[in-house]
């Protein structure tokens, strides 16, 4: 990002560095962050966020004017604009990946069902693919919109899309893998699934879904974190979070099929928009790093405001305005007030250790500002909370371990890395991590030993 070449190197790099496992390929993303560096300071940073949500809000308009009428595209537009699920990915710079997905989706989506453009719907599809990878929903969205009747071209012209598609997915995917083959090896799951079975993973991922409903639909209550211990592995189907997951999911397919039945095509398209946008970060697929976070909703949250904005097509302008105006104050005040909880690492921490007392990640990451504070006692106690909360992470063992080094207590250190070696993946690449972080805060002992023992695992 601070090269001066960065913009196209970012293309032949991995999206996390290679110490951690080259996990993930988002190129343009990347090539934008280091724009933006060359540019200006950090208010520039966080004006092309706001840039890219304006866009993705007008964008919603745009497609419910198309497809309903102008009062309905007001009302999704500023649902959208406001919705307080978004403050993560608008106000947290490195939510640009989440912001970026969605415009070209949104752009390619319109250019396939508005424009019957071949071209300009791969092109930004192909965009949204190297911004981030949720993007790859576009073209199935797009069936389902020609499956209700929505924008339906031609045989010949459905022919044409699907081999552009194809060609522009092969390509993209033919880079991806040149780049990350090296990484083939680096396994990311959310932590609370470390040490768990694939059957109780994909139940957990099932509850999860209340979560997700609520913060769609009433999003009063918002976390920076939802990890472990806040919410924890679900390990038979009896458990009532289970039912109420999955209860929402059969919910949600009652609607789409009676949505469809009646003929109410926009709501169908926008209860499987939800669905589709959400699949591949639910882990019911794939597994990913986490188990929710509020900024992969972004994507998905574009189907509630289509949905809402095609529900209100029966009112009469004067009343879709005025619940316009209703929900943008009321919107707007709860994002504003969530906004300042994503100014720093700091007050993004502190809302953690409030919001979230049973989650691990508040005390880690206390413990990695410590360490900068070359405060090692509190460092060591903070991990050590960390690693008491949730046992099966590497993170707090590998700071407790270094802040025990700048204590003078090796043998303390050898032991917490003995844990944390049973938790990471890669290891060599998270020791040599926080050995760099040493050698910036000047800890040179602690450097040379978590060096040395990730030589002994390579050795291994």
């Amino acid at each position: 990002v601070h090269s001066p070449s960065g913009w196209w190197r970012a293309f032949l790099s991995p999206y996390l560095p290679a110490e951690l496992g080259g996990y993930l390929y988002r190129p343009l993303t990347v090539a934008t962050y280091a724009l933006d560096w060359h540019l200006d300071g950090p208010v520039w940073f966080h004006a092309v966020n706001v840039v890219w949500h304006a866009g993705a809000a007008v964008l919603v308009s745009v497609l419910v004017s198309r497809w309903v009428g102008t009062g309905a595209a007001l009302l999704a537009g500023v649902v959208f604009a406001v919705h307080p699920v978004h403050v993560e990915a608008v106000a947290n710079v490195v939510g640009r990946a989440e912001l970026m997905a969605t415009v070209f989706t949104l752009l390619s989506v319109y250019a396939a069902l508005e424009r019957r453009s071949i071209a300009w719907s791969t092109i930004c599809w192909l965009l949204g693919l190297l911004s981030k990878e949720n993007a790859a929903v576009a073209p199935a969205l797009v069936a389902v919109a020609w499956a209700l009747g929505i924008g339906r071209p031609g045989a010949r012209a459905m022919v044409g899309f699907v081999g552009a598609w194809v060609l522009a997915g092969g390509l993209y995917a033919v880079l991806r893998e040149s780049v990350l083959h090296p990484y083939a090896d680096t396994v990311i799951l959310a932590p609370v699934f470390i040490g768990e079975t694939r059957a109780r993973a994909w139940m957990t991922a099932v509850a999860a879904m209340a979560d997700v409903v609520r913060l769609l639909l009433l999003p009063l209550k918002l976390r920076a974190d939802y990890g472990p211990n806040e919410r924890t592995i679900v390990a038979t189907p009896l458990d009532p979070r289970f039912a109420a997951g999955a209860l929402c999911i059969v919910l949600w397919a009652l609607l789409v099929v009676t949505a469809a039945r009646r003929g109410r095509k926009v709501e169908a398209l926008a209860l499987t928009w939800i669905a589709l946008a959400y699949a591949p970060v639910s882990n019911l697929i794939v597994p990913i790093g986490v188990l929710i976070a509020e900024r992969t909703l972004y994507l998905p949250s574009v189907g509630l405001a289509l949905g809402l904005g095609a529900a209100v097509r029966n009112l009469h302008p004067p009343a879709v305005w005025a619940l316009a105006c209703v929900v943008g104050v009321a919107g707007g005040l709860r994002t504003a007030l969530r906004v300042p909880v994503w100014r720093s690492d700091l007050t993004a921490t502190l809302s953690v250790l409030q919001d979230s007392p049973r989650s691990y990640i508040g005390p880690m990451i206390m413990s990695a500002r410590y360490l900068e504070q070359h405060r090692d006692s509190s460092a060591l106690q903070a991990a050590g909370i960390a690693a008491a909360i949730f046992p099966r992470e590497a993170r707090p063992y590998l700071i407790g371990a270094h802040a025990a080094l700048n204590l003078g207590r090796p043998a303390l250190a050898d032991s917490l890395l003995r844990r944390a070696d049973r938790f990471c993946n890669p290891c060599q690449g998270f020791y040599r991590a926080e050995a760099t972080v040493a050698r910036r805060l000047g800890d040179s002992t602690a450097a040379g030993f978590l060096t040395a023992h990730a030589r002994r695992l390579l050795d291994r």
